[in-house]
């Protein structure tokens, strides 16, 4: 017999690169086993009108077109919205949505600085029966699964130090474009640490990582880059970042360096998290998918590293063969099937025990990045009470 599954409607609103992985994960939503929900896009929202196309050409479902994102928010016919716009209308737009009703996941870096994370939180506290999370994929890789489990599992003894960034190096061609990443205006000042550090936060902050202290080194790499007109101009955000966090847990304290780099020769969208103990060692990065490698330790014993060959291991259960490589887009329907398993199941009812990023760790991620800043131009530690 059929798993009956419960319809949640979508709105889109951004349909730039994530909004259409958005919308190909619900369209493969078969793909996945024994869940009881299913999303479906009905509304989608952007300011650029030729962007609909792809949508209405693959979505039959899509009913409501639209330019004026509160078209979406009046509509009673949308019970959640997936909002990715540049961050200086994340304050504004996640606000509205939340006010409207309509359950939330939001883009990175949930507000262009502190005090936009701080009043779309005091909005959501004003109406606890939505539910709000931000998007974030990269944890639901398996190699990063088997290091929360051993996390979880406390089996690295103490922690020595640990490292984590997502890596990029797009931005390494001068001749690149510019765009509304490289404007503070839209972007903000944190520049690459805005648009990435979740991605590198996100499972230190779950596992109760809050730094005490930041020495942050920000670079500027490439000054100016041609605008659509050919005229150059002035690049004004950070290139590159790498903080060295403060961590104190029960045995101590450690360090964790925490790197997120638009230029990074010969990285493409790399994300690693790599955590040293005194018992266990383990390292993943999507730069090798399916590799994880670890070290256990015992005193007076051999220290070597083994290399493990995951294959498709998954948090939500699917169709494909445990033989073959998990990928970006299957971090996307994983993360997906955690927000909506959130909305349908609440916390204690998931299938599952890893949720999305939530609001408080993007609150503290945001303290950091601030810390950062601080740092930077104190060229001293700053301190996070």
């Amino acid at each position: 017999m059929a798993t009956s599954k419960q319809v949640i409607r979508f709105g889109i609103i951004g349909l730039g690169l994530m909004g259409r992985e958005f919308a190909s994960a619900a369209a493969r939503w078969s793909h996945l086993l024994d869940v009881n929900f299913i999303p479906r896009i009905v509304a989608i929202c952007d300011t650029s009108p030729q962007l609909f196309d792809w949508f209405e050409s693959n979505f039959e479902s899509v009913g409501l077109t639209t330019t004026n994102y509160h078209d979406l928010l009046d509509s009673n016919e949308i019970d959640a919205i997936y909002c990715a716009v540049p961050h200086n209308l994340h304050q504004s737009m996640y606000i509205d949505i939340i006010r409207a009703g309509k359950h939330l996941l939001g883009e990175k870096p949930f507000g262009i600085d502190a005090a936009a994370n701080t009043a779309i939180l005091a909005e959501i506290d004003q109406h606890p029966d939505v539910i709000v999370a931000c998007s974030s994929e990269f944890p639901f890789f398996p190699g990063a699964q088997r290091i929360i489990r051993l996390l979880n599992e406390n089996r690295f003894g103490r922690i020595i130090e640990a490292s984590s960034g997502l890596l990029h190096s797009s931005d390494l061609d001068p001749n690149k474009k510019i765009n509304w990443k490289r404007i503070i205006a839209t972007n903000g000042e944190y520049g690459c640490m805005g648009d990435l550090g979740l991605h590198a936060l996100h499972i230190p902050l779950r596992m109760g990582w809050k730094p005490t202290s930041v020495y942050a080194s920000l670079n500027k790499i490439v000054t100016q880059r041609p605008d659509a007109g050919g005229q150059w101009v002035a690049c004004e955000t950070w290139d590159n970042a790498t903080l060295i966090c403060q961590i104190p847990d029960e045995r101590g304290v450690f360090p964790l360096t925490v790197q997120t780099y638009r230029i990074a020769p010969g990285e493409t969208n790399t994300w690693f998290l790599r955590v040293i103990g005194t018992e266990m060692s383990a390292e993943f990065s999507t730069k090798n998918p399916k590799t994880f490698r670890y070290m256990e330790y015992k005193p007076g014993g051999e220290q070597a590293w083994k290399t493990v060959d995951l294959g498709y291991e998954t948090v939500y259960p699917t169709i494909t063969g445990g033989i073959f490589e998990f990928g970006f887009t299957d971090s996307i329907l994983q993360m997906w099937a955690a927000f909506c398993d959130l909305l349908v199941n609440g916390r204690e009812g998931m299938r599952q025990p890893f949720y999305c990023a939530t609001p408080a760790e993007t609150a503290t991620h945001h303290q950091v990045l601030s810390a950062a800043l601080e740092s930077h131009h104190s060229h001293s530690v700053a301190h996070i009470e």
